[in-house]
């Protein structure tokens, strides 16, 4: 697929992210979607398929009043595309970690993309 229509999916699924439009995300994804979470290293979530990714995104728009990712940097890296984000969020429930609502969070990663036939295939993301 060429990358400016890679990018047009990607950025049209952060804007559906950053305004918790869910539908508007689950619609950009392929059927056999595989969402990836890596945190320092380490693989902490991961889901497959449209539906478990649904779960997903509705139950973690629950856990913030406000969120935010902002687009640094595009690559092309053989068949995916990653993506540079500065990420912020405002929690909206106290987590685990000690994080309590009203904190917000302030993260730098990045998040990998893969598309087959016009749709999200893999979402990658790392922090």
């Amino acid at each position: 697929m060429h990358i400016e229509v890679a990018r047009e999916r990607i950025e049209r699924y952060i804007e559906a992210y950053n305004s918790f439009n869910v539908e508007g995300m689950v619609n950009l994804l392929h059927k056999d979607i595989l969402f990836r979470n890596f945190s320092d290293g380490a693989l902490n979530l991961e889901t497959q398929g449209i539906e478990k990714f649904r779960e997903l995104a509705e139950s973690s728009a629950q856990m913030f009043s406000s969120r935010h990712q902002t687009i640094v940097d595009y690559k092309s890296v053989d068949d995916r595309i990653e993506v540079q984000i500065n990420y912020e969020g405002r929690l909206a429930v106290d987590l685990p970690s000690g994080l309590k609502a009203g904190e917000t969070m302030q993260l730098h990663g990045k998040s990998i993309f893969e598309l087959r036939d016009g749709k999200i295939l893999l979402i990658e993301d790392y922090s």
